[in-house]
Parts: C-alpha cells; sequence; structure tokens
C-alpha cells in the first residue's frame, strides 16, 4: 500500500524547518521509502529569537506563539505541496520543543497540530513525546524505530544536529541515546564571532585545544551515567556554558575544545559501520577528528538524506501511528512498555 507523507521537522539548532514529502509501500512486513521532494525553510532572526524566549515567556504568551507557530508551520506545508503538486495522505509534525524534563514528568513542543491542519487542511500528526513520559520514559530519542526498519544495513546510525545521537542492536534489542550536545554548542560559540555557524568547523580547525578544558567537559556526570539516555537545552545551560564560561581564551580556541570534546564522545560510542546524517556532517573538521577517534567505517550518504532522515523518520512515525502500531522502543526510552505516540488531528 502506498502512504504519502509530509515529515515537518524542527530542531534545537533553530536552522529552520525541515519539510520532506515522503512515500513509503508496504508489503506485509516490507517497507519500501524514498524522499521524494524536500526543502528547508530558513528561520530569519526574529523567529529564531522568538522561539529562544519561550522559555521566559508567561503560560498567556507560550499559548499564543505555539498556535503562531502551528499556523506558521502549516502554511509552509500547504505552500510546500501546492508549488510542488503534490497528494498529500497526511502531515506527521515533531513539532519545537521548548521544555524537555522528562525527569520531572513533562516534555513540550509548541507548535499547535490543530493550527496546522486548519491552515494545510489536511490531517495531521504530532506530540509524539508525552505518552513515552507518561509511562516514565524519557520520550527521546524518537528516531531509532525508523533506524531499527528503514536502515537495517547499518551497525549504527549516528545524527549530528544540535545534539549527536546514536542507535544500535544489542543483544537483538534496539538501543539508543544522545551522546553530547554538538550543534547547539558550535553555534552558540560561533554567534559570538558574529556567524549563524562556524562553517567546515574552519574557526575551531584555526583554534588550540585546551586540554583542561576538554578534560572538564569530558567528566560531565551524564557521561559517567550508564544510564544516560536523552539530553536538552537544559544540560547544556546547567553544565556546559558555565564550563566554557570559566575559561579566558579566545572563542577559536573553545570551538577547538569543544569539537574535540564532541569528536571524542562520539567516536567512544561508535561500535560498526556506521551511516552518518544531521547538519553536523557538513562541519569538515568536527568529521575529521571523528573519524580520527574510531576504526570503523563512516557511510555519509547523499544530501537529501544527510538534511533530511529526521523529517522521514517523524514521517515514519506518522506512519506508524495511523497504522496503530508500535513507533516508540521502550528499550530506547526507559519506559515501562513500548507505545504507539502521537496525536491526531482528522481533516474531515
Amino acid at each position: 500500500m502506498l502512504y504519502r507523507v509530509l515529515g515537518l521537522m524542527s530542531g534545537t539548532s533553530l536552522d529552520g524547518l525541515d519539510i520532506a514529502y515522503c512515500e513509503f509501500i508496504t508489503e506485509g512486513s516490507n517497507i519500501d521509502f524514498s524522499i521524494k521532494k524536500a526543502v528547508t525553510v530558513e528561520y530569519d532572526s526574529a523567529l529564531r529569537r522568538k522561539i529562544l524566549d519561550c522559555e521566559s515567556c508567561s503560560g498567556e504568551q507560550l499559548t499564543e506563539f505555539s498556535s503562531y507557530l502551528g499556523h506558521y508551520f502549516g502554511k509552509q506545508a500547504k505552500e510546500f505541496i501546492e508549488t510542488n503538486g503534490l497528494t498529500v495522505d497526511f502531515i506527521s509534525s515533531h513539532g519545537q520543543t521548548v521544555y524537555h524534563q522528562p525527569q520531572n514528568g513533562f516534555t513540550l513542543q509548541i507548535g499547535d497540530i490543530s493550527a496546522i491542519a486548519a491552515q494545510a487542511e489536511c490531517t495531521v500528526v504530532g506530540n509524539f513525546r508525552t505518552l513515552d513520559v507518561a509511562l516514565n520514559g524519557q520520550g527521546a530519542p524518537l528516531v531509532p524505530i525508523g533506524d531499527e526498519l528503514l536502515f537495517k544495513d547499518y551497525e549504527c546510525c549516528l545524527n549530528i544536529g544540535g545534539f549527536s545521537n546514536i542507535s544500535y542492536r544489542e543483544d537483538g534489542v534496539r538501543k539508543a541515546f544522545d551522546i553530547c550536545p554538538s550543534n547547539i554548542v558550535l553555534n552558540y560559540l560561533a554567534e559570538k564571532l558574529g556567524k549563524t555557524y562556524d562553517a567546515d568547523g574552519m574557526a575551531a580547525r584555526s583554534g588550540n585545544i585546551n586540554p583542561r578544558l576538554c578534560q572538564e567537559l569530558n567528566i560531565i556526570p551524564y557521561y559517567i551515567n550508564n544510564d544516560k539516555k536523552s539530553l536538552a537545552k537544559e544540560f547544556v545551560k546547567q553544565y556546559v556554558f558555565p564550563i566554557l564560561d570559566r575559561y579566558d581564551i579566545s572563542i577559536e580556541d573553545k570551538l577547538a575544545s569543544f569539537t574535540e570534546h564532541a569528536a571524542d564522545r562520539i567516536g567512544k560510542n561508535i561500535t560498526g559501520r556506521t551511516l552518518v546524517t544531521g547538519g553536523g556532517v557538513y562541519n569538515k573538521y568536527l568529521l575529521e577528528r571523528i573519524r580520527s577517534k574510531t576504526n570503523y567505517e563512516l557511510v555519509v550518504p547523499d544530501r537529501l538524506l544527510i538534511d533530511y532522515k529526521e523529517a522521514l523518520i517523524f514521517a515514519f512515525l506518522g506512519l506508524r501511528r495511523m497504522r496503530k502500531e508500535i513507533n516508540c522502543l521502550a528499550s530506547v526510552t526507559g519506559a515501562r512498555r513500548d507505545s504507539c505516540c502521537g496525536e491526531t488531528v482528522l481533516w474531515i
């Protein structure tokens, strides 16, 4: 059976809204998939600032902005559909994470799915994390179900985005966790140089690695915890930024040192032939440093899959939800049980 799904992804790096038109053909347990068309709608500085300011706004302001963002997502989706002459069965949206504190029993992704449905005039699936958190899970990572069913040819799947995460099979069970912050910190440092990001890692390459800073970053408790699961920007604010701020060294040196830290953490967790995707793949210096720390093959796919793998997999999560199939693995999130996560707004 053919399913035509529009996947929407907006991550912690705040680069923009990824839109991917995906087709899935299912025959029994076999699934063929392809990304037919995709685009990233870049956020301007004003919208990026509004998203960042959500953490300190009132409940009323947050509710209002969630509606605004949902209408924005819906308008972009509708324009993409119409421009490309597409027929879409439904939209599957990750939303924009504002708060993610599963240890306190809650997570929040804004971008109201009813507003998306109203603008796009299409059924929408979203809010994928909340049920897993209610089941005492981390609500993350969610991508591994896609790695398990769509990318069986790889022993590991590594995504380098705002945070780097990895999934793999161990004793016949899919495992996954967030390894460390990546672009969320590198972009933060690059902004201090007046840049949105450190293109190709050139500023980091020009800096000097500070061994003491790397050592201090490497002993953050999360990395020592054998039960690690997921990270969020709260972690970065609590642990990473304060450490970086204590060092009176150049921004280039901080970029070089954090890149070395991230490469070290990632390299230590690669256990086989690995598919590598996410925006961090374009950071040539970071990828070089990761390759220097592992003997396993790192496979970088075509640009479409690099940029839109997460949007593809959220489209797949929506498909699993619509088919009433498990799309969230307890072996990954630590929840009491596997579940079929997501809420649906039907357009009829």
